[in-house]
């Protein structure tokens, strides 16, 4: 058998938030995970579409972001990226 190549292979520990809340048309379930990993940015997981980003201030700050990665129109992106202003 072929000896397989990681480019990395590390085991960390992270810290994981489950947080659900409803905005004025939508539902977000959302898993929020901290690690050293990604530079001071979150991992946030969309439960329910199965979309994830590596998010932190410049992400929020950079228009049409949101809309993009978790497929959301603007509305429903304002909140996300409110709620998720306060975390990051």
């Amino acid at each position: 058998m072929e000896e397989r190549f990681f480019l990395y292979n590390d085991l960390m520990d992270t810290k994981t938030r489950f947080v659900s809340f409803m905005g004025e048309n939508v539902r977000f379930d959302l898993a929020i995970t901290m690690t050293d990993r990604f530079y001071g940015k979150k991992l946030v997981l969309d439960l329910q579409s199965s979309r994830f980003a590596i998010i932190g201030q410049d992400d929020l700050e950079e228009e049409g972001y949101l809309e993009h990665v978790f497929k959301l129109s603007e509305e429903d992106a304002a909140e996300l990226r409110s709620f998720l202003s306060e975390l990051v």
